[in-house]
């Protein structure tokens, strides 16, 4: 199996992850690419230090890194957050109408007049304050996402700085003027023409930057814009933005290795994991099911490695499938299964750009497939089937059974296991890689422990792992028979602990430490 050795690109990783943004954002697929680029272009002509000109470029890949950690949360409003976020795009986000508009327009579609209506008053009374806390949160979560990609402390900062405005009316707010970092100063002028650019063309991206400037903008990045605009957003009229974005790389071109690798995969396992409380440390889980299963058989160690790192990046595709779907508690429509079906193909089609990544995306895609063609997004049969992608989708189905989802509770590994036999006897999965699978998963279920890390005690580990499901303090507190009050201290106690103040950081912790 390829892609198991051998250092990769970065900006390959992030190239590759600036695609599955894209989808998790609403934007069609190069987006961000053509944002990186813009943006490259135009730190270019403001003769930025190299430095900063290479933050901006990183930047521009990582910006959206957060969005998948309030996708629950926006869901509570929006059953497509995904098309939220894409009609937010276009939006003035300090422009109290535009997003009231939005909300009495879209919040609660689909739902029942009474629950429709409850949403509405319910995200109208929350006001500004419950969106400033999805930008915490995707803030905070990006900047841990972010340590796992080695990049300087300028991205890290721009990341914190995403959602801020030239004007102060933005997040953090305390973000304001030349306190907004000059990354994030250029990346906003290029993500917002890139977006108009698409919409309207050269004269509409324009306009919007004429208009912005000085309130969302840096009226002087602004400036240099619109006196280059054409030649500006030419730069993304290329037919291989991928290889443009690889070549316009200013600077150091920084290569990942070993234990660097593991830990970038690794971040966009939680990326798209994140998305769902139901889904938290699902990629790592399985990541380490199909190794210690890969072991088990005796596979090649660098084939090992590769099939690992193919288990942590499954599931990349999920992000472009909307949370109405993945949390709907009763049966899927039809359409909404054509949606899910979807997942493997998009997980392959982010990877497939990179020449160290796509191998591992081939072998990524393939874990919904089975034996008697039953299984999609190709509806392979055995003969199509290597060994790696039979130990994968027998890992992913164990490891499947064995969480909670929005229609059941979790199955007990004896039952779970069980269930993969069935599937083996009925020539869907392969009965090797079930076994192999089953016999890991014995030594894997061990491993829970009931003291965590940080100091947590047993019973905050209990409600850690609650949290990270997207339970309220009052549902922990009755899942728990414990008072809510003391719900709530033992959540304060694990957020001081953890140094983290969003439930998306405190899952992506626990996914990080084998507690979900």
């Amino acid at each position: 199996m390829e892609g198991g050795s051998g250092p990769i690109r970065l900006a390959e990783v992030l190239a590759a992850l600036s695609l599955a943004t894209d989808l998790a954002m609403g934007q069609p697929m190069e987006h961000g690419l053509r944002t990186c680029l813009v943006a490259e272009a135009l730190a270019a002509r403001m003769g930025v230090d190299r430095n900063v000109a290479h933050d901006a470029y990183e930047l521009a890949l990582l910006q959206w890194v957060g969005c998948t950690a309030h996708a629950h949360e926006l869901r509570s409003w929006f059953d497509d957050e995904i098309a939220a976020h894409r009609r937010a795009a276009t939006f003035d986000l300090a422009n109290p109408a535009q997003v009231v508009a939005d909300l009495l327009r879209h919040a609660g579609v689909g739902r029942s007049l009474p629950e429709r209506a409850r949403t509405v008053v319910g995200a109208l009374a929350k006001g500004p304050g419950a969106v400033h806390d999805l930008f915490a949160s995707s803030c905070e979560v990006a900047g841990q996402l972010a340590d796992c990609f080695a990049v300087p402390d300028g991205v890290r900062r721009g990341l914190a700085h995403v959602f801020a405005r030239w004007d102060g009316r933005g997040w953090p707010p305390d973000a304001k003027g030349e306190a907004v970092s000059v990354p994030a100063r250029i990346v906003h002028v290029a993500q917002d023409a890139a977006v108009f650019h698409r919409v309207g063309g050269t004269v509409a991206a324009a306009e919007v930057v004429r208009r912005r400037a000085g309130r969302a903008y840096d009226p002087a990045v602004a400036d240099v814009f619109l006196a280059g605009a054409d030649e500006l957003l030419a730069a993304t009229e290329q037919l291989s933005l991928w290889d443009a974005v690889l070549e316009a790389e200013p600077g150091r071109r920084h290569h990942l290795a070993g234990a660097e690798i593991d830990a970038a995969l690794e971040a966009m396992g939680d990326f798209a994991d994140l998305k769902s409380p139901w889904t938290a440390g699902h990629s790592r889980a399985v990541a380490g099911l199909v190794e210690g299963a890969a072991r088990f058989e005796g596979m090649d160690p660098t084939d090992v490695t590769a099939l690992r790192r193919a288990a942590l990046m499954h599931d990349l595709g999920r992000v472009g499938v909307p949370n109405g779907v993945w949390e709907k508690a009763s049966a899927l429509t039809n359409a909404e299964w054509e949606q899910v079906r979807l997942h493997p193909y998009l997980t392959e089609r982010i990877l497939a750009r990179s020449g160290a990544l796509g191998p591992l995306g081939e072998t990524a895609s393939l874990h919904h497939e089975r034996l008697d063609g039953s299984g999609y997004h190709r509806g392979a049969g055995a003969r199509s089937l290597s060994r790696p992608a039979r130990l994968l989708a027998a890992a992913d189905a164990y490891q499947a059974l064995t969480s909670d989802r929005p229609h059941r509770t979790a199955h007990l590994p004896t039952d779970a296991a069980a269930r993969l036999d069935t599937e083996a006897r009925a020539g869907r999965l392969d009965a090797e890689a079930v076994a192999a699978v089953v016999r890991a998963a014995g030594h894997a279920v061990s491993r829970r422990r009931s003291a965590g890390p940080a100091g947590l005690t047993g019973r905050e580990v209990e409600v850690l792992r609650l949290l990270a499901r997207g339970l309220t303090t009052k549902q922990v507190a009755a899942s728990l028979t414990i008072s809510d009050k003391t719900a709530g201290r033992h959540a304060e106690n694990i957020y001081r602990k953890l140094g983290v103040g969003s439930r998306a950081a405190a899952a992506l912790f626990a996914a990080r430490h084998d507690l979900v």
